[in-house]
């Protein structure tokens, strides 16, 4: 934790785009993914080490030839598959340049969701036609309360969130249980990492939880959205709550990716997003390195 002033230095420079790559993220998932980082020339570089192979990201600040080119001899000294991960649109454009015959597969299990906040705050027209109905059938039948997450109500949701995971097993998804420990670590941690969230209250008690934060002037970051399904249109009233609070400061929400969940996938594409922030890795043949030159910029 007392690395974030480094990270908000850099990024104040050099905005995040795809949600893997937030602090926040690399903090509460590190006991999955192993983050580990190095600041080097203005340059943030990240390495995650899920398994036995490290994997490289393309490093955040100012364009660097001979800084990616030694990253990718690192890469291919501990044989990774691709030598570079997560490589958005923009990365791959000036990254093609340095390595002309470098490969981009893309991963659409990590591309972002990116909505139009007005969109899921409004929820107009006939493609919100059916969440519309489900969220007014829950404001018909449920009287509910909406409050900001603060100190005198972050024990209620951390139990919450404890009943959730009970409830849908986590133990038993390794999937699940590593989300359980990010999201009970983000709120352990949550004032320190400036995070702000929402939560329902029915009948006096906590039955929904979303917690989130800005990365940049337009755009925020939904870090997680949990909900008993018990109430029906429930999920689709923290998600509009959220959004409403989100659209006074911000065009954009960022509702990360769905890892190639099918059901996940089909709930986010339910909201039909604006645009999918792309990411691809980048394979390499033997050789492929080459000279580099800052010609390509």
């Amino acid at each position: 934790m007392e690395h974030r002033p480094l990270f908000d230095a850099h990024y104040a420079k050099y905005p995040p785009r795809h949600s893997e790559n937030l602090f926040t993220t690399l903090i509460s998932w590190s006991h999955f993914v192993q983050s580990y980082f190095l600041f080097h020339e203005g340059c943030l570089m990240i390495m995650t080490k899920p398994d036995a192979q490290p994997r490289f990201r393309p490093p955040s600040g100012p364009c660097n030839p001979e800084l990616v080119k030694r990253l990718v001899e690192l890469s291919e000294e501990f044989g990774t598959e691709y030598v570079l991960v997560l490589i958005d649109n923009d990365d791959r454009e000036w990254l093609g340049g340095i390595f002309p015959g470098a490969s981009f597969v893309k991963h659409p299990d990590y591309f972002d969701y990116i909505y139009k906040a007005s969109d899921l705050a409004k929820l107009e027209g006939k493609n919100y036609l059916k969440i519309r109905n489900k969220l007014n059938k829950f404001k018909r039948q449920q009287a509910y309360e909406v409050e900001p997450l603060c100190k005198q109500n972050i024990e209620e949701i951390r139990e919450f969130l404890q009943c959730w995971c009970l409830w849908k097993d986590c133990e038993s998804d390794p999937l699940l249980d590593n989300e359980r420990t990010a999201i009970m670590y983000t709120v352990e941690h949550c004032f320190e990492l400036d995070l702000c969230g929402l939560a329902i209250r029915i009948n006096g008690e906590i039955q929904a939880v979303t917690m989130f934060e800005s990365v940049c002037p337009d755009s925020a970051v939904i870090h997680f959205e949990k909900a008993m399904s018990s109430f029906e249109g429930l999920y689709q009233a923290i998600n509009n709550e959220s959004a409403k609070l989100l659209a006074q400061e911000h065009i954009y929400i960022n509702r990360q990716s769905d890892l190639g969940i099918e059901g996940l996938r089909t709930a986010k594409q339910r909201y039909h997003p604006t645009m999918m922030l792309e990411v691809q890795h980048m394979l390499l043949r033997s050789g492929d390195i080459g000279p580099v030159g800052h010609e390509h910029y």
